[in-house]
């Protein structure tokens, strides 16, 4: 009876924290209740859909949140008839394995819908736009690249995000110099803004005929997909090129200038595109690309009170590292602005990056 008890304690005290986003649920229900207002005379509005679909997962997992503790508060009860009347056997047995399942599913739920209500972001709901480039060190820099690219890959997998490469440069003799894709799906760039910096790797190198360690850079860009921006980009502010596709996409694309690349004169901003099979379906997302660029930036700059605009990284290099991966003499991952680390690094190669994500946003929150 004392576990019941326990859990009768938990389900309160997660009661308790609820309540605590009541405030949070009955702003986002009354948005929706105007969003849904809008839709029935503005139907083809995308990113009016996107809206409702993210409020509507969002009380969705509240109500299921509170349904499921409900669930729980059942199970207790018929647990604590069978004990008065000293039932024994299977369906007693049953009933432990329920609440704990049950249980350990809530916890999991309430973690999630914690996250959730961190990414409160502008655009946060936003899908993002993920560039990786290699740093100095030729091909074992271009192989790290390389493994980051199959990192988030098997990260949106798992998220169930849908990533399309929208350019790739391949290395002289093994991995990635560069490419660029766009994830979609809830709360897309809220969860992989954290992934935004220079990436450090040890190891012994695959490369290397005398296995020495070598330390190798890569730097992750990640930015917004901004649909509605009041941002007007000159002309005359553009330099656009065309050339052939370097990366697969069969004969068409191979085979003529298909492949687009748009540089803005006054940051030299570089975006480039050759997943299409036509040169004006990879201008159109090349811009559409370049578009997000800036318009982020222009908020990052008024958020960071004018900060100059360069659309210049840090140097992919010692000291700028947010997060070292260490495979030689030891095995660790660790981030070096929230401190989360853990010693599993196939783990994170693998696509969990759930721990740093959540260490990041949860950062970001006690820092406002």
């Amino acid at each position: 009876m004392l576990i019941t008890e326990n859990i009768r304690i938990w389900c309160e005290e997660v009661k308790e924290k609820l309540t605590a986003f009541t405030d949070a649920v009955n702003n986002k229900n009354n948005r929706l209740e105007v969003a849904k207002k809008s839709q029935e005379n503005d139907w083809q509005n995308i990113e009016l859909a996107k809206e409702i679909k993210d409020l509507e997962s969002f009380v969705e997992h509240y109500t299921e949140l509170i349904g499921g503790l409900d669930d729980l508060g059942t199970l207790l009860d018929m647990y604590a008839e069978d004990a008065n009347s000293q039932s024994i056997g299977n369906q007693r047995n049953q009933i432990e394995k329920e609440i704990e399942e049950l249980k350990s599913k809530i916890n999991k739920s309430f973690d999630a819908f914690y996250i959730k209500t961190l990414l409160s972001g502008k655009y946060d709901s936003n899908d993002a736009i993920v560039s990786i480039t290699s740093g100095a060190g030729g091909t074992e820099s271009n192989d790290w690249a390389d493994i980051l690219l199959r990192m988030y890959t098997r990260f949106c997998e798992q998220s169930d995000y849908k990533m399309i490469v929208t350019d790739y440069l391949a290395g002289d003799v093994a991995g990635v110099k560069s490419v660029s894709f766009n994830i979609s799906g809830g709360n897309a760039f809220g969860m992989l803004k954290s992934e935004n910096g220079v990436h450090r790797l040890v190891r012994i190198s695959p490369f290397d005929s005398n296995a020495r360690r070598h330390t190798s850079f890569a730097a992750v860009e990640v930015v917004p997909v901004i649909e509605k921006t009041d941002l007007v980009v000159d002309d005359k502010d553009l330099r656009i090129d065309v050339y052939r596709a370097s990366g697969a996409g069969g004969q068409h694309v191979n085979k003529t200038e298909s492949a687009v690349r748009i540089t803005h004169i006054p940051t030299n901003i570089v975006v480039t595109c050759q997943d299409g099979r036509s040169q004006i379906s990879n201008r159109e997302t090349a811009m559409k690309n370049l578009i997000s660029k800036l318009a982020f930036l222009q908020h990052q700059a008024e958020v960071q009170n004018l900060k100059s605009i360069t659309g210049v990284q840090n140097k992919i290099e010692w000291g700028s590292q947010i997060r070292s991966y260490v495979m030689c003499p030891y095995t660790m991952v660790k981030d070096h602005r929230t401190g989360e680390e853990t010693s599993n690094v196939d783990k994170v190669l693998d696509g969990d990056l759930t721990d740093f994500i959540n260490a990041f946003l949860i950062g970001k929150k006690i820092q406002k």
